[in-house]
């Protein structure tokens, strides 16, 4: 399989990590971004500062962290084939309680952040006649959860959700395609001891691991027809529930 060079946001822990180690360890070029530099100079040395790994640590939401990615991706590696779109943040208030300023907070990281990274590697693209973009998301946009209110974040999301769609439509003649993978709970460190508690949510009755999400985004990276599809891996949450 050719060798592509793929773009990870929010590669320094969680899904992002392993999603970039997934392509890392089958002969990929990855660059990894990550707001925080710490984090993400750790993780560089981590996967083993080779020659195929690169690093800029950013604001997604500014287009300028964008640029720099598809810059150094160009100077390092000569393309742009996959971005995904990782980056984000997720939290629970209730919907009387949300301000201007809790709300522009998931506007700003995972909506602008998706949008306008996705605008800089899109040129690119269009000079390459090819080019994937994957974006998480979330199958809550589509199931709601009573208990848990989370208006703020899902909205986020549900726009990244139509966004695909209709990057998919403006940009299928030109070989770019773009997807959404929507994860179930998966066992990370924002969920700390307690994601199997969690378990019940899924038809499965388990939570899912990182590598269950790294799979399938690289297998739509890797794929050459799957186009404008919101794809759920999570264990059944977004179909149904366990009754424990």
């Amino acid at each position: 399989m050719k060798k592509q060079t793929i773009i990870v946001t929010g590669a320094a822990s969680g899904i992002g990590k392993g999603i970039a180690k997934y392509f890392l360890d089958r002969g990929d070029n990855v660059v990894i971004n990550s707001l925080t530099e710490s984090a993400l100079e750790q993780t560089f040395n981590e996967f083993g500062a080779g020659d195929n790994l690169a690093k800029f640590a950013g604001d997604v939401s500014d287009k300028k962290t964008g640029e720099q990615l598809v810059k150094i991706a160009l100077e390092k590696f000569g393309s742009v084939d996959v971005l995904i779109n990782n980056a984000g943040i997720f939290a629970s208030k209730p919907f009387l309680e949300v301000d201007e300023a809790y709300l522009d907070t998931f506007l700003k990281t995972n909506l602008k952040g998706t949008y306008f990274t996705t605008q800089s590697v899109v040129p690119q693209m269009l000079k390459q006649n090819s080019g994937v973009v994957i974006n998480i998301g979330t199958p809550l946009v589509n199931h709601g959860l009573g208990g848990w209110p989370a208006s703020a974040p899902i909205s986020s999301k549900g726009a990244i959700h139509a966004l695909t769609i209709q990057l998919a439509a403006e940009f299928g003649k030109q070989n770019i395609r773009f997807n959404t993978v929507a994860p179930g709970v998966i066992r990370t460190p924002m969920h700390g001891d307690n994601a199997d508690a969690s378990a019940g949510l899924h038809l499965l009755n388990r939570v899912g691991e990182i590598d269950d999400i790294s799979e399938m985004v690289y297998t739509v990276a890797k794929s050459n027809f799957i186009t404008g599809s919101i794809i759920n891996v999570d264990g059944g949450k977004g179909a149904g529930h366990n009754l424990n």
